[in-house]
């Protein structure tokens, strides 16, 4: 057995434990450096980028089914696989917009409760043993050889209750087209009054025949939605609490 394991354990647990703490004066110099360039001044907005030169971006990969060409028939100018036949300005391809719309209003309450009460008596007596009549046994041992009593009482109540509602409007970008036609719809919007700058976020897949005649789609519609609507600045750097106190509420087991 080696006894030096948990001073061991202790001591890389202190070091990696130190080596946080080390690093807690840099991302805070960084968030300092970052806050001191906008004083004066209200947020700074980002450029406008390609959303698939992003370092996080990542094609989309789906199930697909395999693809059939459609037969020629000649003289026929409907061609099978068709979805349309007359050309619309509805996204269709890779740059093309669509403008997303989100209107969510979710409610959830739930109230549980739960008792659960028992009781148990159980006695267990020696009549004979090794031709010991159980009158000299209970005269050792007692009236019973063994006897046991148990009782639990358990009571639990639960209750959630959420209100949700986020309303808005923004174009995106389609950015891939699936090989099954859907396509791959990327948007972001930047908002800035005074000093908050708000930053809006919407990707997801859609079908070309969910998108309506004014080229717009709803997210219920949108398969692996990712809808974001956050921002920075002076209201937010009060609101979101300091690294070394997230940091302490991360460890602390008190």
């Amino acid at each position: 057995m080696d006894l030096n394991f948990p001073m061991r354990h202790h001591f890389r647990y202190s070091v990696r434990t130190l080596g946080l703490l080390g690093l807690l004066p840099i991302l805070s110099a960084c968030n300092s450096l970052a806050q001191m360039s906008e004083i004066g001044r209200p947020p700074r907005m980002t450029s406008i980028t390609n959303p698939t030169l992003a370092a996080a971006y990542r094609p989309v990969s789906m199930p697909m089914p395999s693809l059939q060409p459609p037969p020629d028939e000649a003289a026929s100018l409907w061609r099978s696989g068709s979805k349309a036949f007359f050309k619309d300005q509805r996204a269709s391809q890779v740059g093309d917009l669509v403008t997303i719309i989100v209107d969510i209003t979710d409610n959830a309450a739930f109230n549980n409760g739960t008792t659960a009460n028992r009781a148990a008596d159980e006695k267990f007596g020696i009549p004979n043993l090794f031709g010991i009549k159980g009158k000299i046994i209970s005269a050792i041992t007692g009236a019973d050889s063994l006897n046991t009593t148990s009782s639990s009482d358990s009571s639990a109540t639960g209750k959630i209750a959420r209100n949700e509602t986020i309303t808005l409007r923004l174009a995106g970008t389609i950015t891939q087209v699936l090989p099954n036609g859907n396509f791959v719809v990327m948007g972001k919007q930047e908002v800035r009054v005074n000093s908050e700058l708000r930053e809006l976020g919407v990707s997801g897949i859609v079908r070309p025949q969910d998108i309506t005649a004014d080229n717009t789609v709803t997210h219920d519609r949108m398969a692996e939605a990712r809808i974001s609507y956050g921002g920075r600045g002076t209201l937010t750097q009060l609101q979101t609490p300091r690294y070394g106190q997230q940091f302490m509420d991360t460890v602390l087991p008190f």
